[in-house]
């Protein structure tokens, strides 16, 4: 099972960046062959009862009825509110044209996206909802979260700045919405719930053993999003950003070969935003706090038996980088042939830090890239031959 041997900073699903280039009549498209028509299916709602009592001139309303309308109030308020905010990226570059979404961070006129969706750009446009069209340039790149920061000449009352809520506060089931520009159709809001937390992604930094970092802190949603969407903002009720669309995990397309939504999306945290965000309006980048630890999300049933290990939950060191924090701290990985093919034992179960508990490696890189910084010290509790032992481990930068 090769699985165990790969370095686990590449998730094993497909995923498709929000932000590909498509082919349609769009400008900077480079394609001219015109999209079919989309079939579109008439659905009949039926609608809630109004009772009128006999003999009465009072007419009670259905409270499903009153929930519904104060939903929909709601709805429309915050997109009226946010919207404004929120802007359309037109891309070219060598290959063709692209696009992409993002949201006005302040009154400087900095844009918020995705890396992806400037990755490869020679020119980019950012057009507003007002119909103003401004060229923009790329000041800062975060290759490790998929954030970059735009710079436009913008008159400040065009600018609409939206909010960063606390990421930390959502709960699973929570009402979140998306605004965008999914296939060029700018300004589309879509609504779904926070389905997950603390998700990990590949990031775009390869690592020394020729894999990638990974990003953590990514906020899965079912809200609606497909290729245009990509850093545009997720928003809570209360219109605050709490993330930023990134991709979607699927396996299906339309008849351009483009990935559609599947309801499995992920978004970058704002948390992650806010503490990333003024480093690139800075600096033009952010340095990722590095432990040197190859570690996979969960191990099975079956897995930890032939570990030896008795705790069902966890993140279990697979294997150390040499000259790394973690193996100057005394850190382990495995070293010792198993049962199963390309697992090996003895290596480090990591049960917490900080006094915060580890139950799969997700909850352990989330945590380190949200809250710390190269140079800080982090303490972090294992399980070595069933013995509890606390490590400090002062972090480094991402090589």
């Amino acid at each position: 099972m090769k699985k165990f041997a790969n370095i686990l900073l590449v998730t094993i699903f497909i995923l498709s960046t929000m932000a590909c280039s498509f082919s349609a009549s769009y400008p900077f498209s480079s394609s001219t062959d015109q999209n079919p028509t989309p079939e579109i299916v008439q659905v009949a709602t039926r609608v809630p009862d109004i009772q009128e009592p006999q003999n009465s001139n009072t007419v009670t309303y259905n409270p499903n009825l009153l929930d519904l309308m104060n939903r929909e109030g709601l709805l429309i308020s915050l997109y009226e509110r946010v919207n404004p905010g929120v802007v359309s990226i037109q891309t070219l570059s060598v290959t063709g044209g692209g696009l992409g979404s993002g949201f006005v961070f302040d009154k400087e006129g900095h844009i918020i996206t995705n890396y992806h969706v400037v990755e490869d750009a020679t020119e980019l446009e950012v057009d507003f909802p007002s119909g103003y069209k401004a060229r923009g340039s790329v000041i800062g790149r975060d290759i490790d979260s998929d954030l970059a920061v735009i710079k436009v000449d913008v008159p400040e009352e065009l600018l609409f700045p939206l909010s960063l809520g606390n990421s930390d506060d959502l709960r699973i089931g929570q009402t979140v919405i998306a605004i965008g520009n999914p296939f060029n159709l700018s300004g589309t809001m879509t609504l779904g719930i926070v389905s997950a937390k603390s998700r990990t992604l590949s990031s775009f930094r390869q690592a020394s053993t020729g894999g990638f970092f990974s990003a953590g802190d990514l906020i899965q949603t079912d809200a609606s999003i497909n290729p245009g969407n990509s850093g545009g903002p997720l928003l809570n009720l209360n219109g605050e950003v709490v993330g930023i669309n990134r991709a979607i995990r699927t396996e299906q397309t339309n008849e351009n070969g483009e990935p559609t939504n599947s309801g499995i999306g992920f978004a970058i945290s704002s948390n992650i935003v806010g503490r990333v965000v003024p480093y690139l309006i800075k600096d033009g980048f952010y340095d990722y706090p590095y432990v040197g630890i190859t570690s996979q999300e969960d191990l099975t049933l079956m897995e930890r038996e032939a570990l030896g290990i008795q705790e069902m939950t966890g993140a279990y060191i697979i294997s150390v980088t040499e000259n790394s924090p973690a193996s100057k701290a005394g850190l382990i990985g495995g070293s010792t042939v198993t049962r199963i093919s390309g697992l090996l034992a003895g290596g480090d179960l990591i049960i917490a830090v900080d006094d915060r508990p580890v139950r799969l490696f997700s909850d352990f890189l989330s945590y380190i890239m949200a809250n710390k910084s190269p140079g800080d010290e982090i303490v972090i509790n294992i399980k070595r031959q069933g013995e509890e032992m606390e490590v400090p481990v002062v972090l480094d930068k991402r090589p």
